[in-house]
């Protein structure tokens, strides 16, 4: 039901910064909990972090802890990452999901905290760091 749609990839150096934005269309995000992910070509698409439903703080797997802060404006239907301090093996098509209490299927381990399922996933936007 939910269509993501992610935005604010871009070709960075080392250090730099970026912020991502995914933007639900048609619904609010009021009982949705979100999970951010990226993914290299090849690869299993990795968890970087999630933000439960009913608020509280947000889990980050370790490679990004003290780095990334996941957000989100319920006003306005979007939920955001700021990334900091970008690596290169930070590199990778990052992709929101939602899901809600009777999402069903995969869970996702992410710095200790067990989260999803997610049921609708956003396209990605590429993120490249590179000096």
């Amino acid at each position: 039901q939910l269509r993501l749609v992610e935005s604010g990839g871009a070709m960075v150096q080392p250090g730099g910064s970026l912020k991502l934005s995914c933007e639900a269309s048609g619904v609010s995000l009021d009982g949705y909990g979100i999970g951010w992910f990226r993914q290299v070509p090849g690869k299993e698409r990795e968890g970087v972090g999630c933000f439960g439903s009913w608020g509280g703080s947000a889990h980050y797997v370790n490679s990004v802890k003290g780095r990334f802060t996941i957000s989100r404006d319920n006003a306005k239907s979007t939920v955001y990452l700021q990334m900091d301090n970008l690596k290169p093996e930070d590199t990778g098509v990052y992709i929101c999901a939602a899901g809600d209490s009777r999402s069903t299927g995969r869970r996702w381990m992410m710095g200790g905290f067990l989260c999803g399922p997610y049921d609708d996933w956003g396209q990605g936007s590429q993120v490249t760091v590179s000096s």
